[in-house]
């Protein structure tokens, strides 16, 4: 769990926190100098994750899916989702399977989009659901200690 504070630059600089862990917690068949995180519907924490540092050196790209494309996710490397409707969310998720894209659901607190990781926010804390078999059917490879920090596995 992450102690975050109240309000909405708190949530999101939590949720830049949060998702610059799960990036760094993240490997990829090949190694990526360039991660493309592409965002798709209405983020509502989404804006502080421009500034990600990753220790690697791999520098951060965000990418906002949009019009015919927002519906996939080719060219992706991480896909944050934030609240979409159910069915094109499943697109989306479903779209991933087998490739090597991390997925990470803002706005499913029961963990039911087959995401990766689900974000849970509390009032001053910000916490995550680790989905094992969107884990299974995905190319990326999680680090396992990272079964410990999680509210529970799927």
């Amino acid at each position: 769990m992450l102690p975050i504070g109240t309000g909405a630059d708190a949530r999101a600089a939590g949720t830049a926190r949060m998702v610059g862990a799960m990036l760094e917690y993240t490997r990829w068949p090949t190694p990526r100098p360039v991660l493309r995180l592409c965002l798709a519907g209405t983020a509502r924490y989404a804006g502080r994750l421009a500034d990600i540092s990753l220790s690697n050196g791999a520098q951060l790209q965000l990418s906002s899916l949009t019009g015919a494309g927002a519906t996939r996710s080719e060219g992706c490397d991480a896909l944050y989702i934030g609240q979409i409707d159910a069915a094109p969310m499943q697109g989306l998720v479903t779209g991933t399977r087998g490739q090597p894209v991390l997925t990470i659901a803002e706005d499913d607190p029961d963990c039911g989009s087959g995401a990766i990781f689900c974000l849970l926010y509390a009032p001053q804390t910000l916490s995550f659901q680790l989905n094992i078999d969107a884990v299974s059917r995905s190319a990326v490879r999680i680090d396992p200690r990272v079964l410990r920090l999680s509210k529970g596995g799927y």
